[in-house]
């Protein structure tokens, strides 16, 4: 099993196998797009690697009621919402259920977008290739929601890049022009076994990163 040291080392790890498959796909006008809290460091490499601004896609998991660290979908900027419907009707969750989880989390999304476009307005992405950035992926939810934004904002590619998701997922993602993954296992844990480090990212550490990419040429704070 392969383990990561920390989000760091699994950004410049990645932002490696991208500057590979981008120079060979001959990709240009890149905008890095990390999903906060915890995607937000590892892109933050993969933008300084490739020289790229980095901007944020505000989602949020939208967990089962009784078991919150599965995500039975996923809410966004914009109003945006993705529902996995086979896990909602596998466990038998209802809608009025669901919708008291959107609003919970709508409103802890809603603070996180105030504060972080405080610090970086949206990088507009038409026209040009978005590569959304995660710690890993498990049901899928978030990056799906985030590869339709970047869509919908005028992308015109979409790449998925993530240090580790399962097989399964990764088989059934269609969001994305392309998936980068390093570590895709057929028998997946959490995402956070495949961390030494796996400590929280916090509201402030994003700013920070942010602040510290502004022009895509940050530096390591």
């Amino acid at each position: 099993m392969h383990v990561f040291e920390n989000r760091t080392e699994a950004g410049q790890l990645l932002a490696r196998e991208l500057e590979d498959r981008l120079r060979r796909a001959a990709s240009t006008d890149l905008v890095v797009l990390g999903l906060p809290r915890g995607g937000v460091p590892v892109a933050f490499e993969v933008a300084a690697a490739l020289d790229a601004p980095l901007d944020v896609l505000v989602v949020r998991k939208l967990g089962v009621p009784a078991e919150p660290e599965l995500a039975m979908g996923a809410i966004g900027e914009h109003d945006a919402m993705v529902l996995d419907d086979g896990i909602v009707e596998r466990l038998r969750v209802s809608e009025s259920e669901v919708r008291r989880v959107e609003t919970a989390e709508r409103e802890v999304l809603e603070r996180r977008v105030a504060q972080l476009r405080a610090v970086r307005p949206p990088e507009p992405l038409a026209g040009r290739t978005a590569i959304v950035v995660d710690d890993g992926v498990a049901t899928g939810s978030t990056a799906r929601l985030a590869c339709r934004m970047a869509r919908e904002l005028g992308a015109a590619r979409v790449v998925l890049a993530v240090p580790v998701a399962p097989a399964d997922t990764l088989d059934t993602f269609t969001d994305a022009d392309e998936v980068v993954c390093l570590a895709s296992p057929h028998f997946f844990l959490a995402v956070g076994r495949y961390y030494r480090d796996f400590s929280a990212t916090k509201d402030d550490d994003v700013v920070r990163l942010l602040e510290a990419a502004v022009g895509g040429r940050g530096q390591q704070p």
